[in-house]
């Protein structure tokens, strides 16, 4: 491959880094995929999205392309940084991202220095805008690498330490709740499935539907506009296209109530296992404590897996989710997310959404008042 000094997909180039400890002596922008899958050979931390096959999983959903960047330092480390753009956006346009679950791929801990000649990288791009999400476990090692005075969004996540197996997770890590809760629903006798074809996406996105219209109702929102929503953050095709090309990485759990589907999960398991999704019909799942079966089916087949881990995913500020996902012994991670970008977009999106917030908020009000 030729040397390069700009952006362009498939080329590489020299970057001469000013950190004292670690000096970059090339970038490669895709990351060569033989590469790649080598040095995931030996990153026991990595998830589905951070490998070859789970970002074009996630470039085919979305419509994008891969941005992913292999660094190659003087001392032979490498690294890989997964990212995804739109296709065919000129520079002083592009908007390159991490995936939800993203990070560097390593050999071993990604080191201080390597984290600020990456930083130092990414922030000297002509890019209109990259946002990078680490893996929220090491959240705290990249904030300490972070520049002075970069944008960042602080976020909250959960994760579940598989360490020592299913019975210890089971004995030491869930709660007593959730083993109450686990054994009324094995008592129930569910009828469980996991498919790992694809063919329960459309059973899993109609309880999605009804989970929707049930969080559309709590904020006293319209249904169609709840529902226009979400068809256009997570349309039915997304879930099909990641079904379809992680094949078996990709698990739809479902849960049947006299036949009828309850509750139902998707979960991307690999190297660790990442609980992506979660829908159910509340009367009918609620009483059984469905969605508590599928977790523990899911976590224990993951620990069969030989999991390390089992992401929950992100949780924001619902004090319920968190309390759910702490049944089972999940932790809470605190990490930020950098957006590295030329004109303050970051802080225009907060005022949006903050003016956002104040008329939903007021129609809320004026709802209760008229109840």
């Amino acid at each position: 491959m030729a040397l390069l000094d700009d952006e362009s997909t498939g080329t590489e180039r020299n970057a001469q880094e000013k950190s004292a400890g670690a000096k970059i002596l090339r970038v490669v922008s895709p990351a060569p995929r033989d590469v790649w899958l080598d040095v995931l050979k030996s990153d026991p931390t990595a998830f589905v999205y951070q490998t070859p096959e789970g970002l074009d999983a996630l470039c085919a959903e979305l419509d994008r392309e891969d941005a992913s960047r292999l660094y190659e330092f003087a001392d032979g480390r490498q690294l890989i940084l997964p990212l995804y753009r739109r296709r065919g956006a000129p520079k002083w346009l592009a908007v390159e991202r991490s995936p939800k679950v993203g990070g560097l791929v390593s050999s071993g801990p990604v080191r201080p220095e390597e984290l600020q000649a990456i930083f130092s990288d990414l922030c000297s791009r002509p890019l209109l805008r990259t946002i990078v999400r680490p893996m929220a476990l090491f959240g705290d090692a990249w904030a300490a690498a972070a520049p002075p005075g970069v944008n960042s969004v602080q976020r909250v996540a959960h994760a579940l330490d598989l360490q020592g197996g299913f019975e210890t997770v089971w004995e030491q890590r869930f709660n007593r709740q959730a083993r109450r809760a686990i054994r009324k629903a094995e008592k129930a006798q569910l009828d469980i499935e996991c498919d790992r074809t694809g063919k329960l996406v459309p059973v899993f996105y109609d309880l999605l539907q009804r989970s929707v219209d049930r969080w559309a109702e709590q904020r006293h929102e319209p249904r169609h506009l709840a529902r226009w929503r979400a068809k256009h953050r997570d349309p039915q095709r997304r879930f099909r296209i990641m079904a379809e090309t992680l094949g078996e990485a990709c698990q739809i759990w479902v849960a049947r109530v006299d036949g009828r589907p309850a509750a139902a999960i998707v979960v991307l398991q690999g190297a660790n296992a990442h609980y992506t999704r979660g829908a159910m019909d509340k009367d009918l799942a609620g009483p059984v404590r469905a969605s508590f079966l599928l977790q523990k089916l899911a976590i224990e087949d993951a620990c069969k897996a030989g999991c390390r881990y089992y992401y929950m995913g992100e949780t924001g500020t619902s004090e319920s989710l968190a309390r759910f996902k702490s049944h089972f012994g999940a932790q809470e991670y605190a990490f930020p997310e950098y957006h590295l970008e030329r004109f303050p977009i970051t802080s225009l999106e907060n005022r949006l959404r903050g003016f956002a917030r104040k008329l939903f908020d007021l129609r809320r009000n004026v709802h209760s008042s008229l109840s």
